[in-house]
């Protein structure tokens, strides 16, 4: 039985700017393409009832969350003109006002990219085995809850 390796869409740490960049400047090329979607998710420092975050410890279920995320990836080939996705999501430590989800969804029409980014980033938030705790600015720790 063939094993199905599915594309790693885990980043250690913070995505950095130069990747988001390098991911963007390699379409240049694709000229059938005529729109990109993109979604940059960026932890905050929100102020909790036992104190102000000041990162996010992202752990997942790797292996889950790939196959989860490649048959996402396919329902959303199948119901949109798309050209290609990239999905990076952190793991380990990412501090406020750094990035720690990127999404980039490529068509030739707009309609098409933006409607399936928003759909992608929907289903990273509800249904990938992605957890965040939170950690605060005194020493304290709390799960994060997806809304």
């Amino acid at each position: 039985m063939k094993e199905t390796k599915h594309k790693n869409i885990f980043v250690n740490g913070a995505i950095p700017a130069e990747k988001i960049a390098a991911d963007i400047q390699k379409h240049a090329d694709k000229t059938g393409i005529g729109a990109h979607s993109i979604f940059l998710g960026q932890v905050r420092a929100d102020e909790k009832e036992k104190g102000k975050v000041v990162a996010i410890e992202y752990t997942a279920y790797e292996e889950m969350a790939q196959e989860k995320m490649h048959a996402i990836r396919e329902s959303l080939f199948a119901k949109h003109d798309l050209s290609c996705m990239h999905v990076h999501h952190s793991l380990g430590a990412v501090k406020a006002g750094e990035i720690c989800l990127f999404v980039f969804v490529s068509s030739p029409h707009r309609a098409a990219a933006i409607k399936a980014c928003e759909e992608l980033v929907e289903a990273i938030k509800f249904e990938l085995p992605v957890w965040g705790k939170e950690i605060l600015d005194t020493e304290q720790s709390v799960w994060k809850e997806n809304r």
